[in-house]
């Protein structure tokens, strides 16, 4: 039985064209069933729709605070029978309540090797910090902001003379395979959880 995800997205999508490009590939276990902003004219819809995959806005302004509208978006997902959510740039802080409803099924991808530079402009981050390394992260959610148990991880050299621009691309390289590739493994039941560790389970035989 094929996998439906939500993807959750606020921004221009890019990681959301590489879930949906991977899920256009011949057996991969997964289909993206709704992809939710919550802004009106983020490009990531625009990309949905372009892959005849449901868009949907959710307003913010919407809700009286930040629970009703997380609590809006459980209803959403759940409606459609949502497996798995993938964060895809969606920026905003979600209430302990959504991370409950989705705990162990909501993965989050973030520019750095987790747990150096959490938050935002981790790219930038790290190059005033010096690192000779930066990376991406494929992580579960959790209560606090790019802590969550760690499913896998793509190192990028930081290059001499490396702005926050083009480190970014690099990085952006790694996000796209290494997004569609942890999916994968949670739709095939190869990851688990345990205590901060996920253990990725081998391949059984075919």
């Amino acid at each position: 039985m094929t996998l439906a995800l939500g993807v959750l997205a606020s921004g221009r999508g890019s990681n959301l064209q590489a879930i949906l490009d991977a899920c256009a590939r011949p057996g991969f276990p997964a289909r993206v069933a709704v992809v939710i902003s919550d802004r009106e004219r983020a490009a990531a819809l625009d990309r949905a729709r372009a892959a005849g995959v449901e868009a949907l806005w959710v307003d913010p302004k919407d809700f009286a605070d930040r629970e009703a509208f997380d609590l809006a978006l459980v209803r959403e997902l759940e409606s459609r029978g949502v497996g798995l959510v993938c964060h895809a740039g969606f920026m905003r802080i979600l209430s302990p309540a959504y991370v409950r409803a989705f705990a162990g099924r909501a993965l989050n991808i973030h520019p750095s090797l987790l747990p150096a530079f959490p938050g935002l402009h981790a790219q930038r981050q790290a190059l005033d910090h010096g690192a000779k390394v930066a990376g991406a992260t494929v992580h579960f959610l959790d209560e606090s902001v790019d802590t969550g148990p760690i499913v896998a991880q793509a190192a990028v050299p930081v290059e001499p003379g490396d702005t926050e621009e083009t480190l970014a691309a690099r990085i952006l390289v790694q996000e796209h395979r290494l997004y569609p590739e942890a999916i994968r493994l949670f739709a095939e039941g190869r990851l688990r959880i345990q205590g901060r560790r996920v253990i990725v389970v081998p391949e059984g035989p075919r």
